[in-house]
């Protein structure tokens, strides 16, 4: 009998990425249609008439090479189009343009963190290719409904080798996907409006021979994926553990149901007909242009975390500074990598900005988003209750309050410590007044007095606590329990 632990579950995803053009990809018709009627943008071109000859947006093309560079690579000198055939409602002329065998993009990488191990994905290759249309079908009336708003827009179809073997593997490459993809200016990567969709090759074998793979199509969230890769793996176990053959076929994911279902049979290469596209002329792409889009290349996360691993930050911190860097372009990562602090101060200087900056700007009701501070400001304002905080003037929980009046409330004084001072922030450490108030604490609560006499040390932090109180929170807490154990001892 088999063991349904030693079977290897192999996956490869294929992600339509859809390029951030203000027209489609061969017809100027508005590429955003996220808030037009059904069939408002299209054209000629887009509904295949008689004689429409597409001509090809030199935008996506740009979009495409820059692609290259964020996959880990550089775009083909030399791609070419090609027809695909194949006859649905969503598609009037009855092929699609794409790049079938000479994409713009080969052979890049992709480098993930999986469960604290290091993963390296592979990418095949990556082409141009138009969107077809959006069908939709009404629970009643027996009919469906064709939307071409989408039809001719321009996408990037990225494909992986079938590198990846868990569902976690899976989860990590479609974020690592979305966020080069955004950092790159590629595409805005909107989820719920399905800018990226992808499609999950999935199958699991005994063996180094892979088994009969499945694909789940349109997902558009990363739990999804997860889910998807998830439930077909287990699907796929239990099938061949009765005995029964895999089905090599086309899947959806049903979400209310969290599982995928079957939609068709598994089309092949040669059911498409390709042949080379004869109204659009192979493209070659000068040395030039491509050192151009090169230049012109952002930092990617994998800079970024290369960079802030060196700073000692952790894992987590890390993926939270790069999502928030890229949602609302505040320079995050320029602060913690500022090279006048040390990597002490840069660790906690990143604590204080995923503590108090970030839930801050997703707070609606105390953001005044009037208030925009330079990145030299907010430096500064860091450094300097650091700085207070680190020669024990201010508590953690008033270093927050403090750190938060100072980017949020408008102020912006020229004396960080003094204004800290009169706004009540400055702990007190003068051993005479918190002598004072330990002895009154001590007086109040005679029996938490005792235990601590006794031995009771978790005493300690009450009355610790009830001078915190006296103190309106001003109290230095380090100096008060060294107060408290010597008059107690």
């Amino acid at each position: 009998m088999s063991n349904k632990t030693n079977y290897q579950a192999t996956i490869g995803i294929e992600c339509h990425v859809q390029l951030k053009t203000i027209s489609k990809l061969f017809a100027p018709v508005d590429n955003d249609a996220r808030t037009a009627q059904p069939n408002q943008h299209t054209s000629h071109i887009c509904l295949g008439m008689p004689g429409a000859l597409p001509v090809l947006n030199q935008k996506a093309l740009e979009l495409a090479s820059r692609a290259a560079f964020a996959l880990g690579t550089r775009p083909e000198a030399y791609s070419a189009f090609d027809r695909k055939h194949y006859f649905y409602p969503d598609l009037p002329k009855g092929y699609q343009i794409t790049q079938q065998a000479h994409p713009i993009i080969r052979n890049g990488e992709v480098s993930l963190v999986v469960d604290g191990k290091k993963k390296k994905v592979r990418i095949e290759r990556a082409h141009l290719e138009e969107d077809a249309g959006k069908n939709t079908h009404p629970q009643v009336g027996g009919y469906s409904l064709v939307d071409l708003n989408r039809a001719g827009t321009p996408l990037l179809e990225i494909v992986s080798a079938p590198d990846m073997h868990s569902a976690a593997e899976a989860k990590a490459y479609v974020r690592e996907l979305y966020l080069r993809m955004r950092y790159a200016g590629v595409s805005d990567a909107d989820l719920y409006h399905g800018n990226m969709r992808f499609d999950v090759n999935v199958s699991v074998s005994q063996t180094d021979q892979l088994g009969t793979r499945t694909e789940t199509k349109n997902i558009n969230s990363f739990r999804a994926v997860e889910r998807a890769v998830e439930h077909e793996i287990q699907r796929q176990v239990e099938l061949l553990e009765k005995g029964e053959a895999i089905m090599q076929e086309t899947r959806g994911w049903d979400e209310a149901k969290q599982r995928t279902v079957s939609q068709r049979g598994k089309e092949e290469a040669h059911d498409y007909r390709y042949f080379p596209e004869p109204d659009i002329p192979p493209i070659r792409l000068s040395e030039d242009f491509i050192e151009r889009i090169a230049k012109a290349m952002p930092v990617m996360p994998d800079v970024f975390r290369s960079q802030l691993r060196k700073r000692g930050l952790s894992e987590e911190q890390i993926e939270i500074l790069i999502v928030f860097e890229l949602e609302d372009k505040n320079n995050y990562i320029d602060l913690v990598l500022d090279e006048t602090i040390s990597d002490a101060i840069a660790q906690k200087l990143a604590n204080a900005i995923i503590q108090v900056e970030i839930p801050a700007r997703n707070d609606e009701k105390t953001l005044n988003r009037d208030t925009v501070f330079s990145l030299e400001h907010r430096k500064n304002v860091y450094q300097e209750v650091l700085r207070l905080q680190g020669d024990g003037k201010l508590s953690s929980t008033n270093a927050k309050g403090l750190l938060h009046d100072l980017l949020f409330s408008g102020a912006k004084p020229k004396n960080i410590a003094k204004y800290a001072n009169e706004q009540g922030y400055i702990q007190v450490s003068d051993d005479k007044e918190l002598l004072r108030l330990v002895i009154e604490v001590i007086g109040d609560n005679p029996q938490a007095a005792d235990d601590v006499r006794s031995g009771e040390m978790k005493a300690v932090g009450f009355l610790v606590g009830k001078v915190m109180q006296a103190s309106h929170g001003k109290a230095n807490p380090a100096k008060v329990k060294e107060l408290l154990t010597k008059q107690l001892s």
